[in-house]
């Protein structure tokens, strides 16, 4: 067990540092963002020497959490049913380690396979993208920001899953940075030039961040992710448990190009309708860190009487797709016109790439998808 994790500490003390140092150097990192910090202060040489990269650069592998049955209950062996449908497809282009609860690794390494790497860390939940460090690429090399996760605003139990990032980063050897803030993976999208997504109802929220502007929040983000421009969507407070991540809104395909969420065929006109009818004024308006327009391509959710799953949380969204080596993995629900039509969204988006849709019912139903349950690792830098 752990194989690849001994072999990838090797390769970081050998050259991973060269290998950042050299990719960061080429980087347009000394343009001033006009924000977070003065113009030449020691905080703005710190930002600069920063990048938070695009999920589409090179990847060294995916995390994952194996679901527990103190959260999922009698739900427990269809959500691993998923999540092992998800890990093994994925493990297809790239290694695969799932964070396993200790004393549970047996039932995952059977579900998994032998191509999937299990390490043993106690989880709460299957939700890898907020619990696990954001991966900033420095001058010295990979650091994690761990984003001190509460639950999403104490909405779950997650007395694991708060110390998940710290144990990651143990595991692999990757300096920790405690940020100034709380919040999650699923609320920050890049393009991987210093524009960065956020949704104010999951951030500029007082069941993460009490007391804190948005101004203040921006500040931080920017300083803590090397981040030129951060553009801000209401998002919704309250009536889902992520308090609506950026992650099932809008996606970055390219530098200047976003899938949009937009409401499926008699879908009712709803806090979430709104919530994405805001997000294309706010495309229409913006511009990215290099000042240029957004082009916006929609991503219409498919038929509610015509897809498999149910549930009042159940995520919907297929946007919620995670980009791999090679891959790009979609959400399928049932609708087979919609799924048809997300697919080639995706390959027109991503002709390089494999695209493969996958079920993934009770993960939605607990409102989620499958960018939610995956988290990427940096691999070597690139400029893609």
């Amino acid at each position: 067990m752990n194989r690849f994790l001994i072999s990838r500490r090797t390769m970081l003390a050998g050259a991973g540092v060269g290998l950042l140092s050299l990719s960061l150097t080429g980087c347009a990192f000394g343009e001033s963002a006009g924000q977070g910090a003065p113009a030449g202060s020691e905080a703005e040489e710190e930002r600069v020497g920063r990048r938070l990269g695009a999920e589409w650069y090179n990847h060294e592998l995916t995390v994952m959490s194996w679901p527990t049955a103190r959260i999922w209950g009698e739900d427990t062996p269809y959500v691993r049913e998923d999540i092992a449908r998800v890990a093994r497809a994925i493990a297809q282009f790239e290694p695969v380690v799932m964070l396993v609860s200790p004393g549970e690794e047996a039932d995952a390494e059977y579900a998994l396979g032998k191509n999937v790497e299990i390490l043993s860390i106690a989880v709460d939940d299957l939700w890898a993208r907020d619990t696990v460090p954001v991966f900033v690429e420095t001058a010295e090399g990979l650091e994690g920001v761990d984003f001190n996760f509460n639950g999403w605003g104490d909405k779950q139990q997650h007395d694991n899953d708060a110390g998940v990032g710290a144990a990651v980063l143990r595991e692999l050897e990757i300096p920790r940075r405690k940020a100034n803030l709380v919040g999650e993976g699923g609320s920050l999208e890049t393009d991987g030039l210093g524009t960065l997504f956020v949704t104010e109802s999951s951030m500029v929220n007082d069941n993460r961040n009490p007391g804190l502007s948005r101004d203040e929040v921006e500040a931080r983000l920017i300083d803590l992710l090397g981040m030129k421009k951060v553009v801000w969507f209401d998002g919704v407070y309250g009536e889902d448990i992520t308090d609506a991540h950026i992650d099932s809104l809008v996606r970055f395909t390219a530098p200047g190009v976003v899938l949009l969420d937009v409401p499926g065929p008699g879908a009712p006109d709803d806090v979430w309708a709104q919530s994405s009818e805001n997000a294309r004024q706010v495309l229409s308006e913006a511009t990215d860190a290099r000042g240029e327009a957004f082009e916006v391509i929609e991503l219409p959710q498919p038929d509610f009487s015509l897809i498999r799953g149910t549930g009042d949380d159940f995520l919907a969204s297929y946007v919620n797709f995670y980009i791999a080596n090679d891959a790009v993995f979609l959400p399928q629900f049932g609708d087979r016109k919609a799924d048809r039509r997300a697919q080639d969204i995706l390959a027109e988006q991503y002709p390089d790439r494999e695209i493969v849709p996958l079920a993934i019912d009770t993960i939605a139903s607990g409102g989620g998808g499958i960018h939610c349950a995956t988290h990427d690792l940096p691999g070597e830098p690139d400029e893609s």
